[in-house]
């Protein structure tokens, strides 16, 4: 672990953030009213990578408000950072923040896995999203997963899917995802 981005001096992103200047938005922009983007998702907001720094900007505060997250100490929370961004291509955790407070106020996971299958394909899995409650109905959350869906297509991938409760099914119909017939099942073994 570097003793910089551990003690703070250093900050890193767990990605270049340039890859978003990459992403065609045209076909979204009458999706949002009013007009946001990932270049301009409303006042005092920026989307970026995740940065080695986020964890005392409120990212894993930000993550409780979706589900059990622990207690994370710095050091292990710059572990899993450093662990994500030696697999380059693999992990690409996107935040928003709002700069004004320096808090990070939405977050979410695209994890680019490799395949054989489809002449060795790469599939998307959009994972963690969640936008913080005093942000919501912002259309922070559809812009979030909007702009992984494009990052995904950005990076090759054939497919994107995802997991999520009942309540959201609907949300998540309203960006694009649908049920495959035949294909709807969803089962988990926790370990």
């Amino acid at each position: 672990m570097s003793r910089a981005i551990l003690e703070g001096s250093e900050e890193i992103s767990l990605f270049d953030s340039d890859i978003f200047k990459k992403i065609d938005f045209s076909n979204y922009s009458n999706k949002f009213d009013p007009p946001i983007s990932v270049a301009d998702p409303g006042p005092g907001l920026k989307i970026r990578a995740l940065q080695s720094g986020d964890d005392e900007r409120g990212f894993l505060s930000l993550l409780k408000q979706l589900t059990t997250v622990g207690d994370i100490s710095r050091e292990k929370f710059v572990d899993a950072f450093e662990s994500m961004r030696s697999k380059n291509g693999t992990y690409y955790v996107i935040v928003i923040e709002d700069t004004t407070k320096e808090e990070i106020i939405g977050c979410a996971t695209l994890l680019i896995e490799q395949k054989f299958i489809r002449n060795c394909a790469k599939k998307g899995c959009v994972e963690d999203v969640v936008v913080n409650s005093s942000y919501r109905g912002k259309q922070l959350g559809k812009l979030i997963v909007i702009t992984l869906n494009l990052l995904a297509k950005e990076l090759g991938c054939y497919k994107v899917s995802l997991n999520c409760t009942d309540k959201m099914v609907k949300f998540y119909e309203g960006v694009g995802y649908t049920k495959e017939e035949g294909n709807g099942n969803f089962l988990v073994i926790r370990l």
